[in-house]
């Protein structure tokens, strides 16, 4: 089915096949580096998504919205991460019904290694996309 006005040039075609094989070779590189240091590309996700966070906004519902995740699914996950020494729950000083997350130092060292290499190789696809990007033009 096609969208009305949306015609795309045959090269259009091939810059969203290269576009999509970039990302899922990037999802591969970072799953693989993931499960070196003993994490679930979720847990990586999470772990980076709490770090990322402003300090009273780490909450399982944010990591639900940061992840795409149903909120049952996201309790689990903080559950897992929990259980491993990763984060730590705190109750929120402004409101005490609210729980924040903070990683463990143990987690900010697996994060910080992971982070690297991934800048690493961000910077190495860097100028690829940016050439399927100039392909859309």
């Amino acid at each position: 089915m096609r969208a009305k006005g949306a015609l795309l040039a045959e090269g259009d075609y091939h810059a969203l096949a290269d576009f999509r094989h970039e990302i899922r070779r990037f999802q591969a590189f970072s799953e693989a580096h993931a499960s070196k240091v003993g994490l679930t590309p979720q847990q990586h996700q999470a772990l980076l998504a709490i770090r990322a966070a402003d300090a009273d906004q780490a909450t399982v519902g944010y990591i639900a919205e940061r992840l795409i995740l149903k909120a049952h699914s996201a309790t689990g996950l903080v559950d897992r991460l929990d259980a491993l020494g990763l984060i730590i729950r705190e109750v929120s000083p402004d409101d005490r019904r609210r729980t924040l997350l903070r990683l463990t130092p143990r987690a900010y060292d697996i994060l910080a290694s992971l982070s690297a290499v991934h800048r690493e190789e961000i910077r190495r696809l860097r100028p690829l996309l940016l050439e399927i990007f100039d392909k859309f033009d």
